[in-house]
């Protein structure tokens, strides 16, 4: 047991990257007693064939960043790059994700923890901070150089305030909305250069446990990938006696049928990601591998089988779970590998999900336009009201009195309207409303606007490729299939923990809608380059030709000899003597 405890302890050391870690401190009780790791990974068969893998990390730390007269200095589990970043900014919840393409949600499902493409990040501070656009722009700028990304394009023309959409997800019941902010970039492009910094935040990074399996090869080989990290303080007992800072990254990737070129629906975790497992990450204190089998053996057939089954409430229904538990060794089996095998046995139908939107936009010509939001509620008898909330840019210029909903054919008045509008070159628009959705309707909200034209110098290198405008949010609280489960437990999977369920009878669903791609007035940038060819042609022909003639010499040329009387004065000059005229 003592060998043992000694290998540990020399395998954290050598895991451990953090800078300031003291050997004394890292093999004291008190100080590995304050944090713990844990990691799963769920894995969902979709019915068209594709296939779903959510990766969840998270790290929790019994401390206090912001507390006033304590200095943090030593970091074990928790990364040392993102504990400075609170404590320096007073960041009260942080959430910053990387996505690469659009999450279809009539053909998958509703994800765990949804994002929309391109860059997301929103910000609670505390409540003392003075300068919140000071702290969010020397935030942004140091998050792009962690993440190695573009958010240091976040400023003031794309941030924006919401009242009401986006909440705390921790403790505390912040109303104040002048210590939040909200930006995004749909046009952000996640590359392998996101993923490495990503997994260096993991304690084992990627050397061991489930993170073996990201291999930036195939993940951004799928029809789907995103990254994120979600901070926030939580409680660590149903009491909240005792509280904790949770570092929470997450990763999602959708393996399509036909990118993945096989012919046949079947897949592996080596078809997947070219891995297998062999081990857990050894400073986790649970790692396991959950398989979605509630419509197993109908639709396919799940291999090697496991006696370990759980079920869990998500998004309103009742799932059932095999589990792999990582931490023993009867899941590698002999081979000391575990490759899980999933075989479709035949195609099944999705119900469909009870909330979803799409957005689009109408008109013709580049002087006004029109943009739909239309937003489908399928449940059979309930109606419900969902928030949204649009951040147009500030070169769309929203015609307010024009804003219609309308819901089966009728008018259908939002019971909530906040409205801020735009600055040229200083802020966005934002538009939030609260909206009741009749049951089975499609609600369709619709305002009109006019492009702008821009400076010459404020246009992107591809003007011509169109503007990104960012997806709209829609929150709401949808009502459940089944009862809800409100008790705080620590067994709970993270996959069905990561939104607080405060009523049985509903769970928080937020959707994003389709970036949009608006083409504005454009002038011809070939013209100057037209200008100058012309200009510079005209200098080369005319001034250079009237030079020429003033400068040039002329001079008579005489005629030269004949070949014969050029000879004999070779001979005449090698004699000596007199040369012909």
């Amino acid at each position: 047991c003592e060998i043992k405890q000694l290998s540990d302890c020399l395998i954290r050391l050598l895991l451990d990257r953090r800078d300031g870690t003291r050997t004394s401190e890292a093999l004291t009780p008190a100080a590995a007693a304050r944090d713990e790791f844990q990691e799963e990974l769920v894995i969902r068969p979709l019915h068209s064939g594709d296939i779903y893998a959510s990766f969840q990390f998270r790290t929790l730390w019994d401390t206090d960043f912001l507390q006033e007269g304590q200095k943090v200095s030593h970091y074990r589990l928790f990364p040392k790059s993102l504990g400075q970043v609170l404590s320096k900014f007073s960041v009260r919840e942080l959430h910053i994700s990387f996505t690469q393409g659009f999450w279809r949600t009539m053909q998958w499902g509703q994800p765990f923890i949804p994002s929309p493409p391109g860059a997301e990040l929103w910000v609670w501070f505390h409540d003392t901070v003075s300068d919140v656009d000071g702290n969010w722009k020397e935030l942004t700028n140091v998050l792009s150089g962690i993440f190695c990304a573009s958010l240091n394009f976040i400023d003031l023309t794309n941030t924006v305030q919401p009242s009401a959409s986006f909440k705390p997800l921790g403790l505390g019941n912040a109303t104040d909305h002048r210590f939040l902010r909200y930006a995004t970039l749909p046009r952000e492009i996640v590359c392998t250069e996101n993923l490495t910094p990503w997994k260096k935040l993991l304690p084992c990074g990627s050397k061991a446990g489930l993170a073996v399996l990201l291999k930036s090869e195939k993940l951004f080989h799928s029809s789907f990938h995103s990254q994120a990290v979600h901070i926030r303080p939580v409680c660590q007992d149903e009491q909240c006696t005792s509280k904790a800072w949770e570092l929470r990254q997450t990763l999602n990737v959708v393996f399509d049928l036909y990118t993945a070129g096989q012919g046949k629906k079947e897949w592996s975790l080596f078809k997947m990601f070219s891995r297998t497992l062999t081990e857990a990450c050894p400073l986790a204190t649970s790692s396991k591998v959950y398989v979605d089998i509630t419509d197993n053996p109908e639709l396919f057939e799940l291999s090697p089988a496991t006696p370990l089954l759980s079920q869990a409430v998500v998004l309103g229904d009742r799932r059932t779970y095999s589990v792999f538990d990582l931490t023993r060794a009867e899941t590698f089996g002999q081979l000391r590998s575990l490759n899980l095998l999933l075989r479709w046995k035949g195609d099944g139908e999705m119900l469909r999900p009870l909330l979803h939107a799409e957005r689009y936009v109408a008109g013709f010509g580049l002087q006004t336009g029109e943009i739909h939001t239309v937003i489908y509620n399928n449940h059979p008898y309930r109606a419900f009201p969902v928030l949204l909330m649009d951040s147009v840019p500030w070169y769309l210029q929203l015609y307010i009195h024009t804003l219609t909903v309308t819901s089966k054919s009728r008018d259908n008045k939002p019971s909530y309207i906040h409205y801020q509008p735009a600055k040229d070159r200083h802020r966005p628009h934002l538009l939030e409303m609260l909206i009741q959705l009749p049951p089975h309707s499609m609600t369709e909200v619709t305002v009109q606007f006019e492009r702008a034209l821009l400076k010459w110098t404020e246009y992107t290198p591809d003007p011509n490729h169109g503007f990104y405008v960012g997806s709209s949010v829609v929150s709401a609280l949808v009502p459940s299939m089944v009862a809800m489960n409100t008790n705080f437990t620590q067994d709970q999977p993270l996959f069905s923990s990561f939104v607080p369920v405060k009523e049985e009878s509903s769970y928080f669903v937020r959707v994003y809608t389709e970036p949009l791609l608006v083409n504005l007035p454009t002038p011809d940038f070939s013209m100057p380059y037209n200008v100058i060819c012309l200009t510079c042609t005209v200098v080369a022909v005319g001034y250079g030709s009237f030079y020429n003639l003033l400068t040039r010499t002329f001079q008579v040329d005489e005629p030269s000899l004949p070949l014969a009387k050029r000879l004999a004065n070779l001979i005449r000059r090698i004699r000596g003597v007199p040369l012909l005229t």
